[in-house]
């Protein structure tokens, strides 16, 4: 275990920064909003990317973490510290998994799919929509064409580790129907599985039992 964790009745159990070590499986929090280059308000709930950044190279160097569980529930956030989050958790080696138990919107849709596995509960909801930036905005076509490619760079991303199509993912963008002050389209537990973004709907006991034999599957390999 690392330097951390603490002897407890005989188990090894270690609770800091959100996140928690039981046995060979580390569990890891990304709640809130995702906070980037800018910080939020102190009263805000936040997943701090320069915080996780080195907990995950942390748990991939470390040889008595053999894999890794994410528990998403979070409204978006930074796009660029989200993607970065991102690829880094599609790029380890370990087995992973993430377990949406209650939003993954915006940028959380590639963390939720980043993972090797991913699970759903049944009210969980994730939120696609066209990126939002703040701040002065020139009506320049540069300013068009970058948000572009802020866009493909997203969609490529959950097209590559997801099981839906580009196009979709496109699509569900630009839905008119469903959000009342906004473009976008929802998916509610089930939907997000049907749609082929989360692999199968379910909870903290089959997340883990996934976890746990992928990381069979893996030392059988070895």
């Amino acid at each position: 275990m690392s330097e951390s964790t603490e002897k407890n009745d005989g188990q090894d159990n270690d609770t800091k920064d959100g996140a928690l070590i039981k046995n060979d499986i580390q569990v890891i929090t990304i709640i809130g909003e995702i906070e980037g280059h800018d910080n939020l308000p102190a009263a805000s709930k936040a997943t701090k990317y320069e915080h996780m950044l080195p907990r995950l190279t942390q748990i991939e160097m470390d040889d008595n973490v053999k894999g890794v569980l994410f528990v998403i529930n979070t409204v978006g956030g930074d796009v660029s510290a989200g993607l970065a989050l991102a690829e880094m958790i599609a790029s380890m080696s370990k087995p992973t998994v993430s377990l949406i138990i209650g939003d993954s919107h915006s940028i959380g849709v590639p963390l939720a799919v980043s993972t090797k596995y991913s699970f759903i509960v049944p009210t969980a909801t994730m939120i696609i929509h066209p990126v939002r930036m703040n701040g002065t905005l020139l009506g320049v076509r540069q300013t068009y064409d970058y948000f572009e490619r802020i866009s493909d760079r997203i969609t490529s991303f959950i097209a590559k580790h997801s099981k839906v199509s580009k196009d979709r993912v496109e699509q569900m963008m630009v839905d008119t129907t469903q959000l009342s002050k906004d473009l976008g389209t929802v998916l509610v537990g089930r939907q997000a599985v049907e749609e082929g973004l989360i692999c199968e709907v379910g909870g903290i006991s089959k997340a883990l039992e996934k976890l746990r034999t992928m990381i069979n599957d893996k030392k059988d390999n070895i």
